[in-house]
């Protein structure tokens, strides 16, 4: 135990891609625990795309990262010391805390006990058993709703989300299509996660990628599951069938750039279809039922998931980043200890 706390800071507000300068890590002491409080040593951070979106000072789902605090991410680790009820030392437990060796927390907040005894390794609740799983298992199960015979195209999809979204696809009975930068990627959507076929977007206009499209889905598209938006999307719309369903779960190729705004949502009209935006938050009340029903599946072997791990809270910026180049493989995780 110490009384010292090294902690990832935003220090200015990024313009387009986030920089060095942008940050600061420093080392601050501890404050004292107060009653209800309990000290978090955090083993883990999650690094997502959505937390480009909480550094921006702009109207969203949660209020943004302050200037001078730590930047905000779901961590897993141990409870160091408590004074609230229902968590005591040792204890592992998962929340929405921030990019920093320790972090306070305090009972009926976000932070919630875990048992490890059941998985190989902690940070599966930052990857398949944590946000990203239930966020692919609601997107599927609720927003999407796929039926066997229908075909299913996914963005991003050798991505954490989206490699999973696809593999439920499959399980459902859809033929399922997979966009994703690079042939290596590509090529992992088939080998490694079942993707009926993978198009490779990177140099390509949305011309080229609606023609690709057109040919991997040449029935057309019921399902979409969006994560990346930009002239994907665009080229997607082109292709939907008739009450075609569209789960908007992200917009990355956006985050970092003025929003490029989707100039075929008429297709919307022309098909009669659907976009559902959507928050993992709208089914807080049902996570205990996702994390089983993705344990089982893994239990059973019949979900691959892949996990990246960088080390060291010093290596906080060029980790996340890395989601940007798409140079990740797999759930991007920071180990902080």
């Amino acid at each position: 135990m110490t009384d010292r706390n090294r902690r990832f800071l935003l220090k200015a507000r990024p313009n387009g891609m986030p920089k060095t300068s942008d940050f600061a890590l420093v080392e601050e002491a501890l404050p004292d625990l107060q009653p209800g409080q309990f000290l978090i040593r955090n083993h883990y951070a999650s690094l997502d795309p959505a937390i480009r979106g909480w550094l921006d000072d702009a109207p969203s789902y949660m209020p943004p990262v302050a200037l001078g605090d730590p930047v905000r991410a779901s961590t897993v680790g141990v409870v160091a010391e408590s004074k609230a009820e229902g968590f005591k030392a040792g204890d592992w437990v998962m929340g929405l805390n921030a990019i920093e060796e320790y972090s306070m927390a305090q009972a009926g907040g976000f932070s919630q006990l875990i048992d490890i005894g059941n998985v190989s390794s902690p940070t599966h609740f930052l990857s398949v058993m944590g946000a990203v799983g239930l966020t692919a298992y609601f997107g599927v199960t609720e927003i999407l709703k796929p039926e066997a015979g229908q075909t299913m195209l996914v963005s991003g999809a050798a991505g954490a989300v989206g490699s999973l979204v696809g593999q439920l696809g499959k399980q459902a009975g859809c033929r399922v299509i997979g966009i994703a930068g690079g042939p290596a990627k590509c090529a992992r959507l088939t080998d490694d996660y079942g993707f009926d076929a993978a198009i490779d977007y990177r140099g390509k206009s949305a011309e080229a990628l609606s023609d690709e499209i057109g040919a991997a889905a040449p029935k057309g598209i019921d399902l979409v599951f969006e994560n990346v938006g930009g002239i994907g999307l665009d080229a997607t719309l082109l292709h939907l069938n008739r009450f075609a369903r569209v789960a908007l779960c992200g917009l990355i190729s956006e985050y970092n750039s003025e929003h490029y705004g989707a100039r075929n949502l008429w297709q919307l009209i022309v098909h009669s279809a659907t976009v559902r935006g959507f928050l993992i938050s709208e089914f807080l009340d049902r996570f205990a039922e996702g994390a089983a029903a993705m344990a089982k599946l893994v239990g059973e072997g019949r979900l691959r998931f892949d996990e990246h791990i960088e080390e060291g809270i010093d290596n906080a910026l060029p980790a996340f980043l890395r989601l940007f180049e798409g140079s990740n493989q797999g759930k991007m995780i920071l180990k902080l200890i």
